[in-house]
């Protein structure tokens, strides 16, 4: 029997995320058609023995939430719970603080994955080198180049054996190619680290540093905590994935993540594809469609376009790298690339979104989504433009390279602007 358990965080972090993460949630942000831990709870649903699935993180458990575990359970069949920390408790302390429903029934082994991820999720492949040879730890790895591999937690391994020999996160110099990609399949043995960090953060709390920025002995980073502590002592292991994988800390690599997600369609979800029909729109490359969209003949769409529920789409509209959300409105022949448009906005007839993407290098199979600053200098960098909730742009104008903060009538054309 296995079990799954899925980090989904809280609302103190996603700030990169604005103002996307008003709204919603950010693991309920639909990337490529369906809420973003949607994909991460198929994919563990498609494994032999899985049991039950829990989300740990620390959102108040809110009705978008709640009608999501209903229908979810309901789709997949599968038990699918939230436990809700009682303050943020890092990427292990939730784990060690949930132990007992974690360890329930007995499972074998327990898959952990991080919501902000994006990945085919190997899970079956992981499952079966954890059988063939059990170790506490077993961690996704994947190569970055040398200058992208500082932004995440980097992996030194025994070639032959796949031991991990040393674990750095976010070092200062490099270290190895081969990076975490936040999922992992851990032994019920597992949870012993996590308890003797918890003890040794109650030791340390009595004697609280002069900072006074002790997090609390339930604070427990399973990074650099628990890999960095046992590396090269024969408990953690790394299986190396040549699987799609990106992270999704902002707007920007949500939409990337949605490329690659649409993409993945082709082989496990090409019902979800919009196909080109007589009559229909125009539809270039991978294209969602939400059942209940309207969308005019004369508008073409794609590549890599995510149309939301309810939405309307207008005669001639040009939509290409985009995800329009749940009732937005693209008025005849207004061009929308590279931008996400956000819940029940507007925007005019003849009116330009446009925004400029920050996607890894296409020549460099080792790249990956660099972290976007959205500042340099003073000034704002050119990024994905980003409308925000019921916002409403006028016909004619353009909004290039801007993020536009909810509920905000526009009356002109902006560029380069944040616009409060």
């Amino acid at each position: 029997m296995l079990k799954a358990v899925i980090l989904i965080g809280g609302p103190q972090k996603g700030t990169r995320f604005r103002p996307l993460s008003f709204e919603v949630p950010k693991p309920l942000f639909p990337v490529a058609g369906v809420p973003m831990i949607q994909h991460h709870i198929e994919a563990c649903a498609q494994v032999p023995g899985m049991q039950e699935i829990l989300l740990i993180g620390f959102y108040q458990p809110d009705e978008p939430l709640a009608r999501f575990l209903e229908a979810a359970q309901q789709e997949f069949g599968l038990p699918i719970r939230y436990l809700q920390e009682f303050a943020p408790l890092g990427t292990g302390g939730g784990l060690y603080h949930f132990r007992d429903q974690i360890l329930a029934g007995g499972p074998e082994a327990f898959f952990v994955l991080n919501a902000d991820v994006c990945s085919d999720f190997p899970l079956s492949a992981m499952l079966d080198v954890h059988r063939h040879q059990p170790h506490p730890f077993l961690l996704l790895g994947t190569t970055a180049n040398r200058t992208q591999s500082l932004n995440y937690g980097c992996i030194v391994e025994n070639p032959q054996t796949h031991e991990v020999l040393h674990y750095v996160e976010k070092p200062s110099t490099f270290v190895s190619d081969i990076i975490n990609c936040g999922i992992y399949l851990f032994s019920p043995e597992a949870l012993k680290p996590l308890r003797d960090v918890f003890q040794r953060n109650q030791q340390d709390g009595q004697l609280e540093d002069s900072s006074g920025l002790w997090p609390g002995a339930g604070t427990i980073r399973l990074e650099q905590d628990v890999f960095s502590a046992l590396a090269g002592q024969g408990q953690i292991y790394v299986h190396l994935t040549d699987g799609i994988w990106s992270q999704i800390k902002s707007a920007g690599s949500a939409l990337y993540a949605s490329r690659l997600y649409l993409s993945q369609y082709q082989l496990t979800h090409p019902e979800r594809l919009a196909k080109h029909m007589p009559g229909g729109p125009r539809i270039r490359g991978n294209v969602y469609i939400h059942p209940t969209a309207k969308v005019a003949p004369s508008a073409v769409l794609g590549p890599n376009v995510s149309i939301g529920e309810g939405v309307t789409i207008g005669e001639g509209v040009r939509l290409r790298e985009s995800i329009v959300l749940h009732g937005a409105t693209l008025q005849e022949h207004t061009c929308v690339l590279h931008s996400i448009v956000g819940w029940g906005s507007t925007v005019g007839r003849w009116a330009r979104v446009e925004g400029t993407p920050n996607d890894p290098n296409p020549n460099d199979p080792r790249a990956h989504m660099d972290s976007e600053s959205l500042f340099k200098d003073g000034k704002l960098l050119p990024a994905i433009t980003i409308l925000g909730c019921r916002v409403r742009i006028p016909a004619e104008v353009l909004i290039l390279n801007s993020i536009v903060l909810p509920h905000k009538e526009l009356s002109r054309s902006f560029t380069n602007q944040i616009i409060l």
